[in-house]
């Protein structure tokens, strides 16, 4: 802790107006660049994080925060009496049957293979068929209820194939003829919704039906080929999927949404690592501006550093009052960064449009983005690390000042005045 002179006197260091304007100027530009970059990182992981937030709910749209299959080797395992046990896990909201199988849809002089995936709309609100649906841009997915024809695509699937909403395109499904010997099925189907995802690898490869219609095409589809679990809180997948595959034991396999869809948000994190290092290097050239400045400030009070030191005032108090003076000005700078970081992160979706307008330009363009608008998602505790952070760059700042200060000798600063 200070002792009250040196920090009277540092406080009084801060506020008094300097005659030599270069100091004042470099005081002023260290506190606007500390605060610029703390809003800066504040606004941008944010940002990031919103996108992250967006991925993530397009994601679980077309998948399962925790999903349950047979294990290799497996044949026939009971599916329905798992559900009924998982039901009753803390946390679980739904455990429903899907299957997948391998197609190659047809729509001359188009061939495209795709995963066909059936979900259980006899559910009376199945999360897969209410998550499909807030991603259809044509069409409708309900009518998977009532039509057992009726095939929703991704928009890429649409876009190669040349198809759109009402048009019937045909699947060859693979099925396993007399004599073990493989074989084709043809069905028509007709397409009733179009979705767009935002992802390449869903958008381009994935088709859905219901559970009902795959189980009919063919022996390879003739049951379930696991469960989907919704949760309450998606972010508890690892802990949940845990859980499941205690109880399911080694008859299953048990993955939740963080293994399979692993590499977009590793890719994620990295980008936030690597934005978060390139802007706080913002503010450690902020503190190395209150470095020059307070070397400056030593400089220019060399008299009433040895002033002080004549009256008994210790090199530890001398070394405190430039201390206070590099740390007020560093602690304020952080802290209007911090402030002007959170009002900015929690009005992007209104700032942006302003923007836009008064600049002339449209930053997320709906003919090359899936998303339209930036997102935010302001998270107290990247606030609390960055301010750590820049607080602590700015701390490590006023040492060397302060120790130089200490160590002036009083006789020479009197000496040459």
């Amino acid at each position: 802790m200070f002792h009250p002179l040196s920090l009277s006197i540092g406080l009084r260091y801060v506020r008094a107006r300097s005659h030599k304007f270069f100091v004042s100027f470099i005081t002023w530009v260290s506190l606007a660049g500390v605060a610029v970059g703390v809003a800066a990182l504040i606004v941008i992981l944010s940002v990031m994080n919103g996108f992250e937030g967006e991925l993530r709910g397009r994601l679980l749209s077309l998948s399962a925060a925790v999903r349950v299959a047979a294990a290799p080797g497996v044949t026939a395992p009971d599916f329905a009496a798992l559900a009924t046990r998982l039901r009753t896990l803390p946390g679980v909201t739904t455990a429903v049957p899907y299957a997948e199988l391998q197609v190659l849809a047809v729509h001359q002089p188009e061939m495209l293979p795709l995963l066909l995936r059936g979900i259980d709309v006899s559910q009376a609100s199945d999360p897969g068929l209410d998550g499909l649906t807030t991603l259809i841009s044509d069409g409708s997915a309900e009518v998977l209820r009532t039509d057992d024809d009726a095939l929703v695509i991704g928009r890429i699937v649409a876009d190669q194939l040349g198809l759109a909403i009402d048009d019937p395109v045909t699947l060859l499904v693979p099925v396993v003829g007399p004599g073990g010997l493989p074989d084709g099925r043809l069905r028509e189907f007709h397409v009733r919704g179009i979705f767009e995802a935002g992802i390449q690898d869903h958008d381009s490869t994935l088709a859905f039906a219901s559970l009902a219609t795959l189980q009919s095409l063919g022996s390879q589809a003739s049951g379930a080929s696991g469960l989907r679990l919704s949760l309450d809180n998606v972010l508890t997948a690892p802990t949940v999927a845990t859980q499941v595959a205690a109880i399911a034991g080694p008859q299953f396999l048990v993955r939740d949404w963080t293994q399979d869809h692993a590499s977009y948000f590793r890719a994620i994190r990295i980008e936030k690592t690597m934005m978060a290092i390139i802007l706080l290097l913002i503010v450690a050239v902020a503190a190395f501006n209150i470095v020059a400045m307070l070397v400056m400030v030593v400089s220019d009070k060399r008299t009433d550093i040895a002033i002080l030191r004549t009256l008994g005032a210790s090199p530890r108090r001398v070394a405190a009052i430039f201390l206070t003076q590099g740390l007020v000005i560093g602690w304020v700078g952080v802290l209007a960064g911090v402030g002007l970081g959170v009002v900015l992160a929690r009005n992007v979706g209104s700032i942006v449009p302003m923007l836009e307008r008064t600049l002339g330009i449209h930053l997320m363009d709906a003919d090359v983005y899936y998303i339209t608008r930036i997102p935010s998602d302001l998270q107290w505790g990247d606030v609390g690390l960055i301010a750590t952070l820049a607080l602590l760059l700015t701390s490590l700042a006023t040492i060397y000042p302060a120790l130089r200060a200490a160590a002036t000798p009083p006789a020479d600063a009197l000496r040459y005045e």
